[in-house]
């Protein structure tokens, strides 16, 4: 975080004697919650990926310093979606099904230092990378039940707040992730995709009550449910509608 904070003062500094311009972006976003299961029936060495589908849209600085080099600083708000579909609990039997809905939202304040190859007048290739501080504003997740008496609704799931019975509060809503990606900008306009693998164990474990009571117990080891990562990868078209420097 701190090295987050340092390098968006960088830029600001240095871009005042550079070229730079304000713009706006809009994308497809994937984020990938690749944890390990806390469920000791479960193979410790099994990770679970759920992708959550959505958009990113932002706000976005971009300056360049030197011959190419220089950054693009901004700010995103990312939503997510996930719809496992029904299935069914037993492999002999249709019913009962099951579903899960996941809803996600993210507020994100990255620093991609960059370099812009010229290919040819106003047209450039672009290779980046950096750092990216997630604000992860909830993540709810709502399962269904299937019979042949209808469906029923299960009380939802919070992961970062005691919002449901269950008392849940699994992950913990700050994320660092390191990014790379490639970009390709015509004049005003860009387009940019990338992958950020995270860099900070999502699991709170200090909430898992329910861990705690059985290890204490059974003395089982439960140590595999502090791993993880939270991963995101994303494509942005934009457009700079302000420009300096020229």
């Amino acid at each position: 975080m701190i090295a987050l904070i340092l390098s968006a003062i960088t830029v600001s500094v240095a871009a005042q004697e550079s070229k730079s311009a304000i713009g706006i972006q809009f994308g497809f976003a994937q984020t990938d919650y690749r944890l390990n299961s806390w469920d000791p029936e479960v193979d410790g060495k099994e990770l679970f990926t759920t992708p959550l589908n959505g958009f990113k849209v932002g706000l976005v600085w971009d300056a360049t310093f030197v011959k190419g080099f220089g950054s693009m600083v901004g700010l995103n708000y990312t939503f997510g979606r996930y719809d496992s579909g029904w299935k069914s609990k037993s492999e002999f039997a249709i019913y009962p099904q099951v579903k899960e809905k996941d809803l996600y939202n993210q507020l994100e304040l990255f620093v991609d230092w960059q370099y812009k190859f010229q290919i040819a007048s106003d047209t450039y290739i672009i290779l980046y990378t950096g750092p990216t501080l997630q604000c992860q504003l909830s993540l709810v997740e709502r399962e269904y039940e299937r019979t042949l008496n209808g469906d029923q609704e299960l009380p939802q799931i919070n992961h970062f707040d005691y919002d449901d019975d269950a008392m849940h509060q699994d992950y913990k809503r700050v994320n660092v992730t390191w990014g790379v990606g490639v970009g390709f900008q015509y004049d005003r306009y860009y387009l940019r995709g990338g992958y950020d693998f995270g860099l900070i164990n999502p699991y709170k474990m200090g909430n898992f009550n329910e861990v705690e009571s059985l290890v204490k117990a059974y003395g089982t080891d439960y140590s595999r449910a502090s791993r993880g990562r939270i991963d995101q990868w994303s494509i942005k078209l934009g457009i700079f509608f302000w420009r300096t420097g020229e």
